[in-house]
């Protein structure tokens, strides 16, 4: 399934539209540097196809290219950012 994932700063989202229904990461700014990424919902009938871990490297590689560091509070954040070390740069550490 092709997906486009988009940022959506007013809502402090990235989201993935899917035939009628969405996908999205919440986050929060806690500082001028870190997010907190809160949140991560994927439709029942869109799981377990990739689409939540493609939204979570999307928010990553959003972290990284401006220079944010992140906080994982959602579980599925945190689960992707075990499996993919390629992103321990941007994990907060305070």
């Amino acid at each position: 399934m092709d997906v486009d994932i988009r940022h959506d700063p007013k809502r402090q989202a990235f989201v993935a539209s899917l035939n009628g229904s969405e996908a999205n990461l919440q986050y929060r700014q806690t500082d001028e540097t870190t997010l907190d990424y809160r949140s991560t919902f994927v439709p029942e009938e869109h799981r377990e196809q990739g689409i939540g871990e493609r939204i979570v490297k999307e928010a990553l590689d959003y972290a990284r290219e401006n220079g944010y560091q992140v906080i994982p509070s959602c579980p599925f954040v945190r689960h992707v950012l075990e499996e993919h070390s390629e992103y321990d740069d941007v994990i907060a550490r305070k």
